[in-house]
């Protein structure tokens, strides 16, 4: 997703600008600012996966401004820094990406709702839902949270902004559905294998770096 200016009025980038605001804030307060202080290995980490979510979404296609649709990343990047880090990181992607010019400086609020605050905290919920109520179980945690959070989490992203465009009166309904969502299901099960893929690895190699996971509970208690 993509927003400029002259898609949504003043009034709807106000708003999304205050909700923003409020969500960053939460995001700032709730981080290990101590831990992350003490520990260059994260900082690296940070640093690497706001770089690499840059580049993904600099890779997008599209036909009509603000219905671009492009690999998200952020499930990956909740799971392994958890909620208030993964919000931090891809803001500073989004920073980023309007100072290269790639987003609008005006529309970065809205984009920041529907790219990274909406499905960050859809991953963070179906995280939280299947620590729960799912057993403690190594695939479980693997094909839930990422394979199939993952492909939530942009659909929800994708609907959300569907309904923005809508009820702004940006563009109708038909135009939405023949342009983006009748798209939407091709690129969640990407979406999903994409985050999969990489998570296998770093469980596989580094489970000690994803912060929503527990080896001894997934693995050595089994």
């Amino acid at each position: 997703m993509s927003f400029s200016s002259d898609l949504f009025s003043t009034a709807w980038i106000w708003i999304s600008g205050l909700i923003y605001g409020l969500i960053l804030f939460a995001a700032i307060w709730r981080a290990p600012w101590p831990v992350i202080a003490g520990n260059r290995t994260l900082q690296h980490m940070l640093f690497g996966a706001t770089v690499v979510l840059m580049i993904l979404w600099s890779m997008r296609a599209g036909i009509s401004p603000g219905l671009g649709i492009h690999f998200m990343g952020v499930t990956l990047l909740t799971l392994v820094f958890g909620w208030d880090l993964a919000i931090l990181s891809a803001t500073a992607a989004l920073i980023g990406m309007a100072v290269i010019g790639r987003e609008s400086w005006e529309g970065l609020f809205l984009n920041g709702l529907c790219s990274v605050a909406l499905p960050v905290s859809v991953s963070w919920l179906v995280y939280h839902l299947v620590d729960r109520y799912l057993p403690k179980n190594f695939f479980i945690y693997l094909f839930v949270c990422g394979f199939f959070g993952a492909a939530v989490a942009v659909a929800s992203a994708g609907v959300f902004t569907s309904f923005l465009l809508v009820v702004s009166g940006v563009y109708t309904l038909d135009k939405i559905v023949m342009e983006y969502l009748r798209y939407l299901p091709l690129i969640m099960f990407p979406e999903g294998l994409l985050n999969g893929i990489i998570l296998t690895g770093l469980l596989v190699f580094h489970p000690d770096w994803i912060r929503t996971f527990n080896a001894k509970i997934y693995i050595d208690d089994q």
